[in-house]
């Protein structure tokens, strides 16, 4: 999606109004936010938005690009928000012959995940709020996540993320199979969006 470089653009703030529409919208995505969504984004706060190329806002706050949206889907969280919360997003693991292709804007297929190195869903909790939410002691997610649902991946041996897309395929489905396309058009280090300045 951001592999070309991205002009800065100009930043409207945004009205109160839309900014609690947002927060709540950021929310319910991603209900592990919750402890830290007044750090994220401050009732005081001054978000501002950015338009992108291809029907694509960012929003920042204070110079920090926080979240990204395409047209009016749902909004992903820029990989630098990702860095400061990991444990706030749902995520998978590639292993280290994946690694490659995904930084250089690869679409993420199924082999990198099902082999040995990488980590898919445990599905011990079947629903959202239901039980502890999050990565178990093997690095797994404890939620089955489903087609369409927004994703970190993060990289075997790596601490840091190093993409955010979403799903193509229900990571159940993912098992299943073992093969075809699981994520696309991803955000990932190095691209467009991570390079672009938000001064």
């Amino acid at each position: 999606m951001f592999k070309k470089e991205i002009n800065t653009a100009p930043k409207s703030k945004l009205k109160s109004s839309v900014q609690r529409s947002l927060r709540q919208s950021l929310l319910s995505t991603y209900p592990l936010l919750n402890p830290y969504i007044d750090e994220i984004l401050p009732k005081k706060g001054s978000l501002e938005s950015m338009k992108l190329p291809d029907r694509c806002t960012l929003y920042v706050l204070d110079s920090q690009p926080l979240f990204f949206q395409h047209d009016t889907s749902t909004l992903l969280p820029h990989l630098r928000l990702v860095h400061r919360f990991p444990s706030a997003f749902p995520s998978i693991r590639i292993d280290r012959g994946a690694i490659r292709f995904v930084l250089s804007g690869a679409t993420l297929m199924a082999p990198g995940l099902t082999s040995a190195g990488g980590r898919l869903p445990s599905g011990v909790v079947t629903e959202r709020g239901e039980g502890k939410e999050g990565l178990d002691e093997d690095e797994r997610w404890t939620r089955e996540l489903e087609k369409g649902e927004p994703v970190v991946v993060r990289a075997e041996g790596k601490t840091e993320a190093c993409a955010v897309g979403f799903l193509l395929m229900g990571t159940k489905e993912v098992k299943e199979k073992g093969k075809g396309p699981v994520i696309e058009d991803a955000h990932y280090l190095g691209d467009g969006l991570w390079r672009l300045s938000t001064d």
